[in-house]
């Protein structure tokens, strides 16, 4: 195991991997079981179930730590942690008031591992961690982990610019959040910008404006790139745009409205209409936060509504006394799990990598809730209260968000019955034995061959899953521009080389598990083409060169007569093509499939290609930062005139030497001499 020692003796795991000790990636300080399990003695020949465990027992510590169990393959089934090691893991060996779950994971339990801690708020936060990393197949697992989008306004430059944020705080700032969604972001900071005219652009095109651009003239930025306003003038705009977003909106209000009406009264009705914009601008901010409440300053509220087998998951944020949204979360755990334990085992892996707020309000309470303060609170560095409101504005608050809970749950309900049924028309209308667990779909985008992109969604019981999807750049340059074959002929060959190195041929002579814990398939079931015969024999020829033509059904999707939607025509092996009726719902179901792909590969081409468009030909020069480059652009003006520039006009620059100004200069004349 690698690792810095601590103050107190113990080991700060620094998220290295070692094969053989499985090493653990955790922010928490843990120290090693002083046994090596693996070389300890016990015979695991033979032992596997509660006999296996029982033996483990034996030598465990009464202290508290967290264990992880695994099958004969080495795939870990569960992580938990414990107060005391032996007492919780002997549960499992007594085989006694098991749920039918956790009878099944002790028989699959082959071996285990044990990792000690101090205390058991350190178990718990280095248990939320395995879980999210290992995603164990009988855990609750929070199945949408996408971080949240924050608003940024910078603190590194002489003209603060906003923007949206995602990912770790690196950048000097402060930062507003979280907000529930991209979109919202956008919302607030088009509405911020309409009220304080903050810049948007990149510090680039910022300090090489040599006129205002756009913005300026359509009133949605101050100008601070051209001076039109001064430095302190547009320092007090970020004073204010900082003091609403930090609560203070009603101040911030108040003294817009007194400036508009000095103004008015002034007769100076043109700034006067101004100060008019900007207050419309923050109003229209409010608006669109809906419910505000006086007596919540800073809070996350859930709420779970758990029935039929699934579990809906509301979160609603509240920072500064404004909601900035709310999203629903669709955790995967065990049907028989109560509301509580999923929405206990959910919050752990919810804060894991989440900054949390001082009040975590809940609609029920959860086994070891002071715990979880505990655990919360030692992350986040302040106290963290977690509660369950009884009465007030605060359980108010908690029944809308309980109501929005149940609202949510009851339309995936449907959505999800609905797929279910389209799957299954599906697998009826082309013949396929089973019905398909994961269909993943094809298209490619370009431009006269350039920036050429493949994309691929997956779909399956549960509607589209994002997570999975993927872009493939076109690199071979074999392939004649435009040529639709070359191209999904890369496509496949890079895919399908990459899946049976990493999992193997499939094994089709049995049916897929079909039961709420088997994971989601990494191979395909079915796989979508956007064409016709032609696309389809290239296809074919990549499975058969692969030897995986049995492992996947491959349907190809013409477009019909006219590129009409509704007449497109069908290819699979074995019968001939053919169309579906008109309103056959199984038609509906594959144009929304192709439609998702197309935008998928749309989008990525046009994002490569916009790249391309802004990329600068000093990005291509060795030893050229930011800080060199943002010097060259600022002597030369453009990166055109820096191409024309002799060795010796480069290094009057500052930060270029002799020796980089020859680079430069040779980078773009080929004698590469003067």
């Amino acid at each position: 195991m690698t690792g810095g020692k601590l103050p107190d003796g113990g080991v700060l795991y620094d998220g290295t991997e070692d094969e053989d000790e499985g090493v653990v990636e955790s922010e928490s300080p843990v120290s090693a079981l002083p046994i090596d399990w693996n070389e300890g003695g016990i015979d695991h020949q033979g032992l596997s179930g509660a006999e296996l465990i029982g033996e483990f027992v034996k030598k465990l510590p009464n202290s508290p730590g967290v264990y992880r169990m695994m099958n004969a393959d080495g795939d870990v089934l569960y992580v938990g942690k414990a107060r005391s090691l032996k007492k919780r893991v002997g549960n499992y060996a007594q085989g006694r008031v098991h749920s039918n779950r956790i009878a099944r994971m002790v028989r699959e339990t082959a071996h285990m591992e044990f990792v000690t801690t101090r205390t058991e708020v350190e178990a718990l936060l280095l248990e939320a961690n395995l879980i999210k990393r290992l995603r164990p197949r009988f855990n609750v697992l929070l199945r949408d982990d996408k971080s949240f989008p924050y608003i940024l306004i910078t603190g590194d430059s002489r003209a603060p610019a906003i923007f949206k944020h995602r990912g770790a705080r690196a950048r000097k700032g402060d930062y507003f959040g979280p907000f529930a969604s991209a979109s919202a972001v956008g919302r607030t900071i088009n509405s911020l910008q309409r009220a304080f005219l903050l810049r948007t652009c990149t510090d680039s095109v910022f300090e090489t404006r040599t006129r205002p651009c756009l913005l300026y003239q359509i009133k949605r930025c101050s100008g601070p790139c051209t001076r039109e306003i001064s430095d302190e003038g547009y320092a007090g705009l970020v004073r204010e745009a900082k003091d609403f977003l930090s609560g203070k909106s009603q101040n911030v209000k108040a003294a817009i409205a007194k400036a508009m009406n000095e103004a008015a009264e002034n007769l100076d009705f043109e700034r006067a209409a101004v100060f008019r914009d900007r207050l419309a601008a923050l109003s229209h901010v409010q608006s669109h936060q809906g419910i505000n409440p006086a007596g919540i300053e800073e809070a996350d509220v859930f709420a779970i509504h758990h029935e039929g087998g699934l579990s809906c998951i509301q979160v609603f944020f509240f920072r500064t006394g404004q909601n900035w949204g709310n999203r629903a979360y669709f955790p995967k755990a065990d049907p028989q799990l109560s509301g509580a334990e999923v929405l206990g085992a959910f919050l752990t892996q919810f804060y894991d990598d989440k900054p949390c707020p001082r009040q975590v309000l809940l609609s029920e309470t959860i086994e070891e809730q002071d715990l979880l303060a505990a655990a919360l609170s030692e992350r986040a560095g302040h106290k963290v209260q977690v509660l369950v409101p009884q009465r007030g504005e605060k359980k108010d608050i908690l029944d809308h968000v309980v109501a929005n809970a149940r609202e949510a749950h009851g339309r995936k309900l449907a959505e999800t019955a609905s797929q279910s049924r389209l799957l299954a028309g599906f697998a009826e209308t082309f013949g396929l034995p089973y019905v398909p667990r994961r269909i993943e779909i094809y298209d490619n985008s370009h431009i006269m061959g350039t920036n050429a992109v493949g994309g691929m969604v997956v779909a399956g019981p549960e509607g589209f899953v994002k997570n999975q999807y993927r872009k493939f750049n076109i690199r071979s340059t074999d392939i004649t521009p435009g040529d639709d074959f070359g191209m999904m002929r890369e496509v496949m060959t890079r895919r399908f080389s990459r899946l049976l190195k990493e999992e193997g041929k499939p094994d089709r002579s049995q049916p897929p598990a079909e039961d709420a814990e088997s994971q989601f398939p990494a191979w395909p079931d079915v796989i979508l083409i956007d064409g016709g015969q032609g696309q389809m024999t290239a296809v074919r020829a990549i499975l058969d060169d692969l030897d995986i033509r049995d492992c996947v059904t491959a349907i190809g999707v013409a477009k019909g007569v006219d590129r009409d939607a509704g007449r497109e025509r069908f290819f699979i092996e074995g019968r001939p093509d053919f169309t579906l009726p008109p309103r056959d719902p199984v038609l509906y179901f594959i144009q929304r499939l192709r439609d998702e792909a197309h935008r998928f590969a749309i989008g990525s081409h046009r994002a490569r290609r916009k790249k391309e468009m802004v990329k600068n030909p000093l990005d291509e020069i060795g030893g050229i930062g930011p800080s060199r480059k943002r010097a060259l652009l600022q002597h030369f003006g453009t990166a055109k005139a820096v191409s024309r520039a002799a060795i010796s006009d480069l290094t009057s620059v500052e930060g270029i030497s002799e020796a980089v100004a020859r680079q430069i200069y040779n980078h773009f004349h080929e004698s590469g001499t003067e």
